[in-house]
């Protein structure tokens, strides 16, 4: 009785799918996703149509991140096999054996369990969570809620993150979660049952925990989900643990979260271009002028990323000429404003009809094909094919969002000097203050709180020795010689706050690694070849660890 009753509920919230559509992109990538796996006749109705004939155009979403992956391998292994000692055998043996560690993904959880619906039906959930690697704990990853999550997304997902926190010299492993719902479906109360429920299954298996595995926010789930998941830890599993808190980021600021932390990705898309569009070198590849000034962008997806990215860009001296969103695009050759775009937004819940930019005709992908300088996917993987590469006019991609670029359009795109910033660098904002509030959390004290004070006297007794200096000097036969402090000077004077330290931390973090990337770009000779330099470089890194840790029980 109970499975028929299951039956039915999860048919019946089958048809609601098909009756309400939710907004936003999680119902395109449904319908994408769909039409991809579709035969080749309905490909035609694709927006994003990829080529099943060609290998490195078709791939799953895993399988690119592991042929990535291999290039980046088969690049490194005879530079690794040099540096060790020994015969030559053993060190090629030895070399492809922890390269071959790294590759998989370590586990994979998958659970189903019920929940009651508000009207008394039940409802089967699915949920997963991959665990990448472990060369770091814990693992850190978000959770996302949405209708097409599987396995093979998760994995792909948690190994990506794996090789992110490397890049940019975070110490975590990789992870990722996914419940397969469509959360606007769902109530409140709902979805506050499914989390808390999730959040057990994934702390009795070992999944979750300050040392273990942290999660963090992802498509469909905020600060709200990571409070119930931070409260659910430490009322049940962690209950001993002074850390408990440290078993999730995201956090609302009451709850142990860390300010700076919304705005962390769209911020860090802004360093990370920022590095690349003011260096001559990558500029004159491309074929434009270094620098913001007068530089266009179109951006994929008004979410969170979408709207940060396009108010550091707008800050900076580039211009926004069109917003795509899966309702509607807009395109404004003069420029749109992203504030006056944001309040239009949060008043209507879309950005259409929005009066200061004209609505685009023709099919929402073609705007990505407009002339601009730089394009910024920042919803959803594989919008960049073979097919779509081709007729893409910008100079730079900025690969806000995870997987957007297929291994094919990546060669195209290349071929046509076009300069891609790969997602495992220029979207790691969001996992570096990750990492400051986990470290916050440990320490039990916000950044600033212990020095604050004694930061602001001594910049007034820097002032105060300075003047008694030109006094003692000059005399004070006019008076007293005032020392007024800059403008700069004098917004600094009072200490920094944990805004302050979080946003010079994350500029300093997407710096030194953009640094590192050009570095073995050139050392290997890779041209405009950004994500094989960035794979080499995290690869490495996972490779020393695993190397000089070595290997336990074998």
């Amino acid at each position: 009785m109970f499975s028929k009753l299951v039956t039915k509920s999860v048919a019946a919230a089958h048809g609601a799918t098909r009756e309400l559509l939710p907004s936003g992109y999680q119902t395109e990538r449904v319908l994408r996703l769909s039409a991809r796996s579709s035969s080749a006749a309905a490909s035609d109705s694709n927006p994003y149509p990829i080529d099943p004939s060609d290998p490195q155009d078709g791939a799953s979403f895993f399988e690119m991140v592991e042929l990535y992956y291999d290039r980046a391998a088969s690049l490194l292994t005879p530079r690794l096999v040099k540096d060790l000692s020994g015969p030559a055998e053993e060190r090629e043996k030895r070399v492809k054996g922890v390269l071959a560690m790294i590759k998989p993904c370590n586990r994979v959880m998958a659970v189903t369990f019920p929940i009651r619906r508000d009207n008394g039906e039940f409802e089967m959930i699915e949920g997963w969570r991959a665990q990448h690697s472990d060369h770091k704990v814990p693992t850190k990853g978000g959770i996302r809620y949405a209708i097409d999550v599987c396995a093979d997304e998760v994995k792909a997902l948690a190994s990506l993150m794996t090789y992110k926190c490397a890049c940019v010299d975070v110490p975590f492993g990789g992870a990722k979660g996914g419940i397969k719902i469509n959360p606007k479906l769902y109530s409140e109360n709902e979805l506050e049952k499914i989390t808390r429920r999730f959040t057990i299954e994934l702390a009795k298996k070992g999944y979750l925990g300050p040392g273990i595995d942290v999660p963090a926010p992802d498509m469909g789930t905020g600060p709200r989900e990571m409070s119930w998941i931070a409260d659910t830890y430490k009322q049940t599993l962690g209950h001993y643990d002074m850390n408990a808190h440290a078993c999730v980021t995201g956090k609302p600021i009451s709850q142990g979260g860390i300010h700076g932390r919304v705005s962390a990705t769209g911020r860090g898309v802004f360093h990370g271009l920022d590095m690349f569009i003011n260096s001559a070198y990558y500029m004159g590849m491309v074929g434009i002028h270094p620098g913001f000034g007068n530089k266009t962008f179109i951006i994929q997806g008004f979410g969170n990323v979408g709207l940060h990215t396009m108010r550091y860009l707008h800050r900076a001296g580039a211009r926004c000429i069109g917003i795509m969103e899966w309702n509607g695009s807009i395109f404004n050759p003069n420029g749109i404003d992203p504030r006056e775009l944001e309040d239009y937004f949060l008043e209507n819940k879309s950005i259409v009809g929005f009066p200061k930019a004209q609505p685009y005709t023709g099919p929402e992908e073609s705007l990505m094909y407009e002339q601009c300088d730089i394009f910024i996917p920042a919803a959803i993987e594989k919008v960049i094919t073979k097919y779509t590469a081709q007729r893409i006019k910008a100079k730079i991609i900025a690969e806000a969002a995870n997987g957007p670029t297929t291994l094919a359009a990546d060669k195209v795109l290349r071929d046509k000097n076009v300069l891609i910033i790969p997602d495992m660098y220029i979207n790691a904002g969001g996992v570096t203050v990750s990492y400051f509030e986990w470290l916050k959390n440990l320490n039990h004290v916000s950044y600033g709180r212990l020095t604050f004070k004694y930061e602001r006297d001594s910049n007034f007794y820097l002032l105060e020795s300075v003047q008694q200096s030109l006094e003692k000097k000059f005399g004070k036969a006019g008076g007293t010689i005032p020392i007024t402090p800059s403008d700069s000077f004098e917004r600094r004077m009072g200490g920094a706050s944990e805004k302050d330290i979080v946003h010079s931390g994350l500029a300093q973090t997407m710096e030194g690694s953009a640094r590192q990337i050009m570095a073995i770009a050139m050392d290997y000779d890779l041209g405009l070849d950004l994500r094989t330099a960035a794979y080499i470089s995290s690869v490495s890194k996972i490779y020393n660890c695993y190397k000089e840790a070595g290997l336990t029980f074998t």
